[in-house]
């Protein structure tokens, strides 16, 4: 799948990347940036939660999407273009204010393109059961990537051209099984494959944090990481919901 849930990171190899500076600076802009990404994962999680005690909820956002085959890929193209302007106010070096502004639009793309598979898991376990068991599982290997990332302070930048390639193709992918059914379905090991993309993308993100990221771009580094995260949550699931 083209990672609708991961961004791209320009590369700023300059004397004001975090890494050229000193160990308090880094220190604080690795801070803020866990900090702001904490803040994004708990807000999706209110969001969903609020979006799923809407009574008669379930009915009306999957029976909107039953109406053709063709209603996802317009829900996963309009979530691309808005979460490609999130991306780029994320970024922006002239105001905080627009910085924030792409961080809580992206993390509301996120919330209503997640509603779907969530009403969905709720539905198979009769409760949320595979949510909490999903988010735990993608929450452990968060960390383990995360400590790879810092311990082996290895530069991951060389995983930027592979994971778009990776992406497109993954997006082909799903466009076909969309559009024919009956010829491609995205399977388990569909799935498996894509848990194993989103890990290079929290590796690339990660290692971007340090490498690749000025010291007021802590916003966007956030985004950056939610964005992987939520990826390897969705897929994560994906195999719960099949194995249910």
């Amino acid at each position: 799948m083209n990672n609708p849930y991961a961004s791209t990171t320009a590369s700023y190899a300059n004397p004001y990347t975090v890494a050229a500076q000193p160990i308090e600076a880094r220190t604080a802009f690795i801070r803020a940036t866990y900090g702001h990404l904490a803040g994004a994962i708990a807000a999706f999680a209110l969001l969903e939660t609020l979006l799923m005690s809407i009574p008669g909820i379930g009915d009306t956002v999957l029976g909107l999407l039953a109406t053709s085959r063709f209603s996802w890929l317009l829900v996963l193209g309009g979530f691309m273009f808005i979460s490609h302007f999130a991306n780029q106010w994320a970024m922006s070096s002239t105001s905080k204010n627009t910085q924030y502004l792409g961080l809580g639009i992206y993390v509301v793309a996120e919330a209503l393109i997640f509603l779907p598979l969530l009403l969905l898991a709720q539905m198979m376990a009769g409760d949320n059961t595979l949510i909490m068991k999903a988010g735990g599982v993608t929450m452990l290997l968060f960390l383990g990537l995360t400590i790879i990332a810092f311990t082996t302070k290895k530069d991951f930048s060389f995983l930027g051209g592979m994971l778009k390639i990776v992406g497109m193709i993954a997006l082909g992918v799903i466009v076909i099984a969309v559009i024919f059914p009956g010829d491609l379905t995205l399977g388990l090991w569909f799935s498996v494959a894509m848990v194993i993309f989103a890990a290079g993308t929290i590796l690339y993100n990660t290692s971007n944090i340090i490498h690749h990221y000025n010291t007021d771009q802590y916003v966007a580094a956030s985004l950056g990481l939610f964005a992987s995260v939520a990826l390897l949550f969705w897929y994560v699931l994906r195999i719960f919901m099949s194995r249910d």
